[in-house]
């Protein structure tokens, strides 16, 4: 049988308030039926409580129970009770007389020899013992402890924590091991850590709570947490900034209450960072800065303010000797005066804790981190510092990968730009317009519009794939080819041939790199489309390697995109043979190049429209730079993955009064007949006499070749526009040869002679023959 587990409690009237179960075991009789009845009832002189004349439970005397085989009667002790009363706890004597004794050796022993503080509360959380370990933890006495509440005389940072646990314990019969909770000395900086535990007494006549001192483990565990989030968190982009903001958001709140990065200001800008020790005018951008949101939370200077910092403080000693400070602050910290702005925002805030440690790689200093403890009310201890010093240099390796990348990224911009035209050169037949909205990290993308022999003008937009100094120099030299391959009049096809004969040859170069050599594992790949517009036939020329086809717009034109042939990408190996197409343009159309940056950015989800450009070009009356700028501001910057470039150019004819053509017949004074043309026309133009003397000789040459090595019909045309372009054809695809003739020769120096009067001249073929053709230039501009 139990020792003094109560079998009733009865209240100073006399009456039962509580039956225990044994109770029911020992006299038969519910809960229910005594509760709240005399104690007298349960005597044999009082009629049996709910007798049972029948089958039911036996009913016991209490008398019989107190005369039971131990034979010690019942035991009455009085007890507080919950509402302020008294009340009296009626109980058997323990079976065996040395429980008692032993009892009171195990609650000696818990007392003497617990690792750490021990209470014994009652049901209102009242200390009834301690033993000596909780007594020097409360700074007093076992008598001053007894009757005052727990959560009262143990200085707890959360005390209604900790009492919402012990309540819980009560209610729910259930024990609470190891929870930890924040507890710190009044006199003491240094916060420790305990874990409760707390065990309920039988009957929730209270619990046992004790205590064990687990600082070193949460500090560690601190550490390792802090550890992970930084190493998980820091260094995931390629910005300088952003890197600084990951470190803070890291830190705070596990680790610090408030953290600062200042960032050497030169770095922010992909420069390199200077040598330690850093001069006391180099100026610190504030980069970063993360608060655990206390109540008190002063800036000293806001987010991307640039200064030099201030002497004599820790900050600045960082930065000379790369050593990290911990430092207690107070009032009386002489140094705060030194930089009023920040002291004053250290005492506003509460700051009891600086850590301050240097951002450094390589002997270069790049910044400065600065953390500060007002809430948690901790010193950072040697093991603190020794981890922030290895988070500063895992951080400070991010922020030189971020530099460099800014560095890189700003040299490949700057290279894109110049060697992109910053608007292309206005040309007779054609109106353009652009639209550059390059990628953040510095794609590949180019777009040109540059004049071809005959007043024609070529239109090209290509992509790079990557990203860089490589990719932009690649793009660079892309664009220099296309110029060199479209002075030789090839058509688009053929261009765009020999510019893949180009890439791939930029690739095997790549590929016979050195082995450790980055870029050697770069892959080269390129798309370009090329635009070739004849004023004169009102015809484009295109072809495509790899590249999205165009969109052609007009007045009496729907905005369509033209099904043509997309050749492989540039570089992508053998593929099957570039093809031109030829579509016929109105005056007005529009014709819209772009790169795929653009319509991904436009499209749905589901991959379908509607879709940007057509939108803005239904109303294609508009002129080509306010569709320009129509789809810029309608463009989803945030949706871009690459260069977005749009080339929009109109289409005109070439003005009639510009441009004279002749037939000629198979006939000797077919070059005679051809000089008169010209000099006529010429003088209506009212070209001067030296040019007249040159194109009178010119097309001599030129027509006297057409009629001895071509084939009828010959044609001549005369164009004026930035130059003056003569141009004789023929039937026959025999191309004409320069050579320099002998002494004695009567004959074999046309081209030589047309070469040293024109500034160039060239041969273009097509389906019905060549054109040999040459420029000279004005004295005057056209018109």
């Amino acid at each position: 049988m139990a020792g003094d587990t109560p079998l009733m409690i009865v209240d100073s009237s006399g009456k039962v308030v509580e039956w225990s179960h044994r109770a029911e075991e020992l006299l038969g009789r519910p809960a229910d039926e005594v509760i709240g009845r005399p104690v007298t009832d349960l005597l044999g002189s009082a009629p049996p409580v709910g007798s049972d004349d029948g089958d039911g439970p036996r009913q016991v005397d209490l008398r019989d129970v107190a005369a039971g085989p131990a034979g010690d009667g019942l035991h009455v002790q009085p007890l507080p009770w919950h509402d302020g009363s008294v009340v009296w706890k009626i109980f058997l004597p323990p079976a065996n007389g040395t429980l008692p004794v032993i009892k009171a050796a195990v609650l000696e022993a818990m007392h003497a020899y617990a690792p750490g503080p021990l209470f014994v509360v009652d049901g209102e959380l009242r200390v009834v013992s301690a033993n000596a370990a909780a007594q020097h933890m409360c700074g007093t006495d076992l008598q001053r402890l007894k009757g005052r509440s727990l959560t009262a005389v143990w200085s707890l940072s959360a005390p209604a924590d900790v009492e919402r646990i012990l309540r819980q314990v009560l209610a729910s019969g259930a024990p609470a091991p190891g929870h930890v909770v924040p507890a710190r000395p009044a006199s003491d900086l240094q916060r420790t850590h305990l874990a409760i535990s707390a065990f309920p007494l039988r009957d929730a006549l209270g619990a046992v709570v004790m205590a064990a001192d687990v600082t070193d483990q949460e500090k560690s565990r601190r550490r390792l947490r802090t550890m992970r989030a930084v190493r998980e968190r820091v260094g995931r982009t390629l910005d300088v900034v952003a890197t600084c903001q990951e470190l803070v958001e890291a830190l705070v709140p596990g680790f610090a209450d408030v953290a600062v990065v200042e960032v050497v200001e030169p770095v922010v800008r992909g420069e390199k960072p200077p040598l330690s020790p850093l001069g006391r005018d180099v100026p610190l951008r504030r980069a970063a800065f993360a608060h655990g949101g206390g109540e008190r939370q002063t800036r000293a200077h806001p987010v991307g303010d640039v200064r030099a910092l201030f002497f004599p403080t820790p900050y600045a000693q960082v930065l000379v000797d790369l050593k990290p400070r911990a430092v207690v602050l107070g009032p009386d910290t002489p140094w705060l005066a030194a930089d009023p702005a920040r002291g004053r925002a250290i005492l506003e805030s509460g700051v009891r804790a600086l850590l301050t440690a240097p951002l450094t790689l390589r002997g270069t200093v790049l910044g400065l981190l600065s953390l500060y403890r007002t809430r948690q009310a901790d010193t950072f201890d040697d093991r603190e510092v020794a981890l922030i010093l290895e988070l500063a240099t895992h951080t400070a390796l991010s922020i030189d990968n971020a530099r460099r990348y800014t560095h890189e990224h700003t040299i490949a911009a700057a290279l894109q730009r110049h060697l992109l035209a910053p608007a292309p050169a206005s040309q007779t037949a054609v109106e353009t317009a652009h639209l550059n909205v390059p990628d953040d990290q510095g794609g590949g993308g180019w777009f040109d519009v540059f004049g071809l022999p005959g007043a024609r003008t070529a239109l090209v937009v290509g992509q790079v794939a990557g990203h860089g100094i490589q990719t932009a120099t690649t793009m660079g030299q892309l664009r220099t080819v296309i110029h060199s391959l479209a002075a030789l009049d090839l058509e688009p096809d053929e261009l765009l041939a020999r510019l893949d004969d180009t890439v791939t040859s930029l690739v095997r170069e790549r590929k016979a790199l050195p082995a450790d050599d980055p870029l050697r594992r770069q892959p080269l790949s390129a798309t370009c489309l090329c635009v070739m517009y004849d004023p004169f036939s009102r015809t484009c020329a295109i072809a495509s390697a790899g590249h999205p086809p165009p969109m052609l717009a007009g007045p009496e034109e729907t905005p369509r995109v033209l099904d043509l042939a997309v050749g492989a990408a540039l570089g992508g190996g053998s593929g099957p043979p570039f093809a031109t197409a030829t579509v016929p343009v109105a005056d007005g159309d529009v014709l819209a190049l772009y790169t795929a940056a653009l319509p991904a950015a436009d499209r749905r989800e589901d991959g379908t429209g509607p879709r940007l450009l057509p939108r803005v070009l239904a109303d294609v009356d508009r002129p080509v730079q306010d569709l320009c700028d129509d789809v810029l501001y309608r463009l989803r910057g945030d949706a871009l993955s690459g260069d977005a470039i749009l080339l929009l150019a109109r289409t005109h004819g070439f003005p009639a009064d510009r441009a004279a053509a002749w037939p000629l017949d198979d006939d000797p004074t077919a070059p005679a007949i051809a000089r008169r043309h010209a000099r006529s026309q010429l003088a209506t133009w009212g070209v001067d006499e030296d040019t007249t003397y040159a194109t009178e000789e010119i097309v001599s040459e030129l027509v006297t070749n057409a009629l001895r090595y071509g084939a009828p019909p010959v044609r001549l045309r005369l164009i004026k526009d930035r130059t003056l372009t003569c141009e004789v054809h023929d039937s026959s695809p025999t191309a004409p040869r320069l050579r320099h003739a002998g002494t004695v020769d009567e004959g074999g120096r046309g081209l030589f002679i047309c070469a040293q009067l024109a500034q160039n001249w060239g041969i273009r073929y097509n389906g019905q023959g060549k054109t040999v053709w040459t420029e000279q230039p004005l004295t005057q501009q056209p018109g």
